[in-house]
C-alpha cells in the first residue's frame, strides 16, 4: 500500500504539471516555480506534512518538497534566532538538495554529451 500511495501522490503532481503545460503557455521553468511556491504554501497551512505522511516518497521527491523545505527551514530559523535565523534557516534544510543537484548535474555533464 505504501508504494501505491507514493505512486498516487507523485502521479497527481505529475498530472497537474502536465495539465498546466498542455493547457497554458507557461514554460517548464514557470511550472517548477509554481510547484516550489505551492509546496511552501501547503507547508504554511500544515498540509504538506500530511501529504508526506500519506504519500511518502511520492511527495518528498517532487520539486514541491523543495518549497516545503525552504518554508520549514525559514520558520525554524526565525523561531530560534529571529530575523537573522530566517535567512540562515532557508539554507539549513535545503542545502543537501542544492548541493546534490549541483554535484549530479556536474557528473552527468561530464558523462553525457548534448546533441547538436
Amino acid at each position: 500500500m505504501i508504494f501505491f500511495n507514493a505512486f498516487l501522490v507523485g502521479g497527481l503532481f505529475c498530472l497537474v504539471g502536465e495539465l498546466i503545460l498542455d493547457n497554458t503557455k507557461l514554460t517548464p521553468g514557470h511550472v517548477t516555480s509554481l510547484f516550489t511556491v505551492g509546496g511552501a504554501i501547503l507547508s504554511f497551512f500544515g498540509l504538506y506534512q500530511k501529504l508526506i505522511d500519506y504519500g511518502g516518497a511520492g511527495a518528498t521527491m517532487m520539486i514541491a518538497n523543495f518549497g516545503n523545505l525552504l518554508y520549514q527551514g525559514a520558520y525554524e530559523g526565525y523561531h530560534n534566532y529571529q530575523l537573522l535565523g530566517f535567512f540562515s534557516g532557508l539554507l539549513v534544510k535545503s542545502s543537501a538538495a542544492i548541493v546534490s543537484a549541483i554535484v549530479f548535474a556536474f557528473i552527468f555533464a561530464l558523462i553525457f554529451k548534448p546533441k547538436d
